[in-house]
């Protein structure tokens, strides 16, 4: 429960405020920037495997962030990639009867679980290795991640609680809270970094440039 504890803390540590106001920014124009997002997440996973307690890094916009973030994103398209296919043929399962907006909304909903479970299983692992080594194809390797939650499970059920938490916590309490969907999607992200960052083997780690 420490090391949950510590993820949830952990976005509001060192020089927190820099990182926030872009941050909120990036989180706003997402379809624009979706890309630079996705690869400041590896790069407050890599801040956080190197010093936790110097909290989220600041905003570069190096080559480093912009690959990351092209790896991590097509790792995402090919978790959903067979999710999609299914997608339509689940639907029409529910008959000519059922309106067919329903039925989709109904299947994607069936399909959001085991997505979610495979996104579990692989991207905390993948993003933790991408983030310690700098190679590309370490997002890709989900044969890498199961022998990873099976090598160390209770670390991996940790950082799973804390992710699922962390989001759970910015997309339903942040309305709640009067705070906002876009302060509660950026808290997730940095939750979720520093969460994967206990996965990480030891070991040098790359230049951000």
């Amino acid at each position: 429960m420490r090391r949950v504890a510590e993820s949830f803390a952990w976005p509001f540590r060192g020089e927190w405020r820099r990182a926030w106001w872009i941050g909120l920014v990036t989180v706003i124009l997402v379809p624009l920037l979706f890309v630079p997002l996705l690869g400041y997440a590896v790069a407050a996973t890599r801040a956080a495997e190197e010093d936790a307690a110097a909290g989220p890094p600041g905003w570069r916009l190096t080559r480093r962030l912009i690959v990351d973030g092209l790896w991590v994103s097509l790792a995402l398209a090919l978790s959903v990639l067979p999710f999609a296919i299914v997608w339509d043929p689940l639907a029409r399962l529910f008959g000519p009867g059922v309106d067919p907006a329903a039925a989709r909304v109904v299947a994607a909903l069936v399909l959001a679980l085991p997505w979610g479970l495979l996104a579990l299983l692989h991207m905390p692992h993948a993003t933790a290795t991408l983030a310690a080594t700098g190679r590309g194809r370490d997002m890709l390797d989900l044969a890498a991640s199961i022998r990873g939650v099976r090598h160390d499970f209770a670390t991996w059920n940790v950082a799973a609680a804390g992710i699922v938490t962390g989001w759970a916590i910015g997309l339903a309490c942040a309305g709640a809270l009067c705070v906002g969907i876009v302060p509660g999607i950026f808290y997730a992200i940095l939750v979720s970094a520093h969460a994967a960052a206990t996965l990480a083997r030891p070991g040098p780690h790359p230049s951000p440039r």
